[in-house]
């Protein structure tokens, strides 16, 4: 895929990893519509990388939201044509022994870590066959592939959207949307 034709939709894009990859996709050329529930992150954000212009989108969107995800949806395929690339990036991490992790931690990070992405991708795929040519990105981790103590929950998040990834790369390989997996 050609970078300067990449239309990306970039949750977590409030910081961290998700500024990253806006920063690495804006200085090839392409285009990032910034995702974060964090009003004032997605804001610095946005001031840090003014100077790409309007190639440079943001919305604030709870993506444990349903109402969220849909409005996100809907702008993701109008904003500049519509995007061709989906980066799920979004993740919370809490370290903390699994027995001492208060069930609310617990169903926020099932709820950021794995079914924000899995909705995002039921939502968006759709549009994204439409194009030409797209990508699902969903980032995971190496505690996706090990499990670690103080990360029991967190693990079992990014190993589910390790094998959720796996298993949509192999519904989607005669198609034109390339999934693929980034396990920092």
């Amino acid at each position: 895929m050609n970078p300067a034709g990449i239309k990306a939709l970039v949750t977590g894009g409030g910081g961290g990893i998700g500024g990253a990859i806006a920063d690495e996709l804006l200085t090839r050329g392409a285009s990032v519509l910034l995702v974060d529930r964090d009003a004032a992150a997605l804001a610095r954000a946005a001031a840090r990388l003014a100077i790409y212009g309007d190639r440079v989108g943001t919305l604030t969107a709870d993506l444990t939201s349903s109402a969220d995800r849909q409005r996100l949806c809907a702008a993701a395929a109008t904003w500049r044509g519509g995007v061709n690339v989906l980066i799920n990036n979004a993740g919370v991490n809490h370290f903390r022994m699994f027995a001492d992790q208060p069930p609310e931690q617990l169903d926020l990070a099932i709820a950021i870590n794995l079914l924000a992405p899995i909705h995002l991708c039921q939502e968006l795929l759709p549009h994204l066959q439409r194009q030409p040519e797209a990508c699902i990105l969903n980032t995971g981790s190496v505690f996706g592939a090990i499990g670690y103590p103080g990360y029991a929950v967190y693990s079992a998040t990014k190993f589910a959207v390790r094998g959720f990834t796996e298993a949509l790369r192999r519904e989607l390989a005669d198609s034109n949307v390339t999934v693929r997996y980034l396990a920092p």
